[in-house]
């Protein structure tokens, strides 16, 4: 129950930090999180009162857990081992470039429905509200977030005559407008933006997922050590497994002891 607490944190930190607008990264958090707290209380119930059924539904499920976390952990890795951006001569801040990640995750923005939410979330959370009052000076010496650098301005490439950009640059410098509600966020660096907030928040909760990992290990090893226990029939056997077919004898037995006393002290 304690491992699940972190793990719905950080699906739930993702899913309120509104300058990160990426929903396919916080709902595998949500989901196992979930399952993880209501698994556990099955175990937990089973480990109190000798339920030896639960706590084998318990100790089932978290295997697979255990295995889904690290399978997740593992691919997450794969898909995010590409970017991190390039660097602008003279310039803080990085640039990005779509076709420098992996092409699942480029799927997950080049559709038009999903990025028309990640789109509506960008505009809601003001990410472009501070740039906006930028100096040329500030261009040189502040840093931005990946979002800001994709989705704020056009790349730094780009060369504008007459208030149209020069013929032959990046695509991007043609979606560029200077209107609140546009800007660059049809730009593919704006979706290279999202995509790397994803890789960075994926690295900082990967930290969270080997903790969990190893924690479970250590909880499934002492959930096994349970399930042993509750084999053992209810009485004061105090050696290896009791094998007796009824714990508790029947009512007729103190009885017949109690007879069988009698006989004993009369003959």
């Amino acid at each position: 129950m304690l491992a699940s607490i972190p793990i719905i944190g950080g699906g739930l930190w993702v899913a309120k930090n509104s300058a990160k607008c990426e929903g396919f990264l916080q709902m595998p958090l949500l989901i196992v999180g979930f399952v993880v707290l209501l698994v556990s209380l099955m175990g937990f119930v089973g480990a109190c009162f000798n339920i030896a059924w639960a706590l084998w539904v318990y100790l089932v499920v978290v295997i697979f857990l255990i295995i889904t976390i690290l399978c997740l952990t593992i691919f997450g890795f794969i898909v995010t081992s590409k970017g991190g951006g390039v660097e602008v001569p003279g310039r803080l801040y990085r640039e990005y470039r779509l076709e420098d990640y992996s092409p699942w995750l480029r799927n997950k923005v080049k559709g038009v429905d999903e990025w028309r939410s990640i789109r509506a979330c960008l505009l809601g959370s003001k990410a472009c509200s501070k740039v906006a009052f930028w100096t040329p000076l500030d261009y040189l010496q502040r840093d931005m977030s990946p979002i800001q650098s994709g989705c704020c301005k056009p790349p730094t490439s780009c060369v504008y005559g007459d208030g149209t950009a020069i013929a032959a640059q990046d695509g991007d410098c043609y979606k560029w407008n200077n209107a609140a509600d546009v800007l660059c966020y049809e730009c593919d660096s704006c979706r290279a933006g999202v995509l790397e907030e994803v890789r960075r928040d994926f690295h900082k909760l990967s930290v969270l997922n080997v903790i969990v990992i190893v924690f479970l290990v250590c909880i499934y090893s002492i959930g096994c050590c349970a399930f042993r226990n509750t084999r053992l029939s209810v009485s004061d056997y105090p050696y290896g497994e009791n094998h007796m077919s009824k714990a508790r004898p029947r009512w007729d037995f103190f009885w017949w002891r109690w007879w069988h006393d009698r006989k004993a002290r009369l003959y």
